[in-house]
């Protein structure tokens, strides 16, 4: 194969990749070295299950798992700030490798700072995606900032992309993608998968 960024399909048709992404969002986007990510709203629906017993249940998407996974491939670490604890995330996380985390934190911010300082990182090489208020100051903080389709207004608002697909139905992995693509990992590691 002369291109190592195309994988020859069964046909002997090189893969080649169809996303496309403006190329002023993968400009700021580059330097990105670490996402973070809301939970509720925005690794899930947004919508908050009860048993009966009065545990929470929480539904994830693939889509988005996996492309937290395809982040740390390329060498960008995803980080979650939450302002909500639970078994059941914390099991997702480990699942998925997710290493940096803070739980049950409303002032996200300082919480997402002593994850930067961890990795002896700054701000204008982090993104951060969120669906409300709360989220706000990271996000403004943040070089990238990305919200999902079905944010609040502000949120949307103060966000360099907003994504196509809803929270919790893919929207984390539009980021995902988007900051493969820019750190020019997108293609090589679907070739892999070819």
């Amino acid at each position: 194969m002369n291109n190592p960024q195309a994988a020859a399909t069964p046909g002997g048709v090189p893969l080649q990749p169809v996303l496309r992404i403006d190329p002023e969002l993968l400009l700021r986007a580059q330097p990105v070295r670490v996402a973070f990510f809301d939970v509720d709203g925005v690794l899930t629906d947004g919508g908050l299950y009860f048993s009966e017993q009065g545990e929470t249940l929480k539904r994830f998407n693939t889509l988005d798992g996996h492309g937290l996974k395809l982040l740390q491939r390329a060498g960008i670490t995803p980080a979650v700030v939450t302002g909500r604890d639970s078994p059941a995330l914390r099991q997702r996380l480990k699942a998925l490798g997710v290493a940096h985390a803070r739980f049950g934190t409303e002032d996200k911010r300082p919480a997402a700072q002593a994850i930067l300082d961890e990795l002896g990182l700054g701000w204008s090489q982090a993104a951060a995606m969120g669906d409300d208020w709360p989220d706000l100051p990271v996000m403004r903080s943040a070089a990238f900032a990305c919200a999902p389709l079905n944010a609040q207004i502000e949120m949307k608002a103060n966000a360099h992309y907003v994504t196509q697909a809803a929270a919790g139905h893919g929207a984390a992995r539009e980021l995902c993608d988007l900051l493969l693509v820019a750190s020019g990992h997108y293609a090589k590691i679907l070739a892999e998968y070819a």
